[in-house]
């Protein structure tokens, strides 16, 4: 990890494991559903906390959560709710929780429908990452109109905990936006390794 780079505003620095998830994730383009379903789990279980909540109990929710496996997660039961109620390695909200299953049948469904969860996420900034020019922590949205539009697609579909806001971090996180600040050394990096033709 070099402290010379200049990385963006929101980050701090002070955090190895922060810094290397800036460093090695955020931002990067995401195809892969399992990936994508863990980013969901986590984003739905960060409303209304930070993001270094929820990435200090990545590795619980791994493990609540089968690996991510969003088959297994789609079949578990109201004993897996209370169990999980008690796993202080996550957050204990109920309500995030059973969303996190329901979320699941859902994510099958549109896997069904669409080929691929990736496929039909991807769809709502036409398969290419919008590369947007932030400088400040001040120029950074909570919400874009396409996170509006896939809120709102994700809702009428019966998804819980997934609001604008919930999905505009989702596309930061898996790169379907870069929002890398515009003198983070990672912006160009990953301009120049992710060309989406």
């Amino acid at each position: 990890m070099s402290e010379n780079k200049c990385r963006c505003p929101w980050l701090d620095n002070t955090k190895p494991d922060y810094v290397e998830y800036h460093d090695q994730e955020w931002g990067v383009p995401v195809y892969d559903d399992r990936k994508i379903f863990e980013f969901l789990i986590l984003e739905s279980a960060q409303a209304g906390l930070s993001w270094y909540t929820i990435l200090k109990r990545r590795q619980g929710y791994k493990a609540a959560f089968e690996n991510f496996d969003v088959h297994k997660v789609a079949k578990y039961n109201q004993d897996n709710v209370e169990t999980l109620m008690l796993n202080s390695e996550i957050i204990r909200n109920r309500g995030k929780i059973n969303a996190a299953i329901n979320n699941a049948k859902l994510f099958i469904e549109i896997q069904q429908a669409f080929g691929s969860f990736s496929d039909y996420m991807w769809g709502f900034v036409n398969n290419k990452t919008i590369v947007n020019e932030y400088t400040e922590l001040s120029d950074y949205p909570a919400t874009s109109i396409e996170s509006d539009a896939w809120s709102k697609d994700l809702k009428k579909r019966g998804f819980k905990f997934i609001g604008s806001t919930i999905c505009y971090a989702h596309m930061q996180a898996c790169g379907m936006v870069n929002d890398h600040s515009l003198n983070c050394y990672k912006r160009k990096q990953l301009i120049a390794e992710y060309q989406q033709d």
